[in-house]
């Protein structure tokens, strides 16, 4: 399998809960992340963060407020109308980017499929947490972050975990 490098790249370290944007062969900007609180993992129901490379499949949310909470990826409301055990629990907010994985076996087809087990990279409504593995298995970014990140990005971008 031949894949053709992009101009924009995105490369998450999972030891150092960062993710590098490179573009032009150039890490134009590092981000703090949190990842999975289990170990990494590209077996389906594992909730570990899956590795190897994927590219962005789907970008959604682009016309949302900061903040706007996504269930199914369709937009509800903003996280801070969400209280009790809504509100503690983990909440895909702002953005979401949509990752395919692009290894068979590893993390594409039966039983390892990212795209399948709803991978994404999105905004948190816990956003103190960020820089510490907590997630279900995607990759969380404060929300002005990954609202940045959203409109650098395009489609078919590549992602390396």
């Amino acid at each position: 399998m031949s894949i053709t490098p992009t101009d924009r790249r995105l490369i998450v370290s999972i030891a150092d809960q960062q993710m590098a944007f490179v573009e032009n062969d150039v890490i134009s900007k590092v981000y703090t992340v949190s990842t999975s609180v289990k170990p990494p993992s590209c077996i389906a129901d594992s909730y570990g963060t899956p590795t190897g490379l994927h590219a962005i499949a789907d970008k959604i949310g682009g016309d949302q407020p900061e903040g706007m909470v996504f269930k199914g990826r369709v937009p509800t409301k903003h996280f801070s109308e969400y209280s009790g055990e809504d509100a503690a629990g983990q909440l895909i907010t702002s953005r979401i980017l949509r990752l395919r994985g692009l290894e068979p076996g590893v993390n594409s087809g039966p039983g390892c499929d990212s795209y399948d087990r709803y991978i994404y990279i999105h905004g948190t409504n816990h956003e103190e947490k960020i820089g510490t593995p907590m997630s279900a298995g995607c990759v969380e970014l404060t929300n002005a972050d990954v609202i940045e990140l959203f409109e650098r990005v395009e489609s078919g971008d590549l992602v390396y975990v």
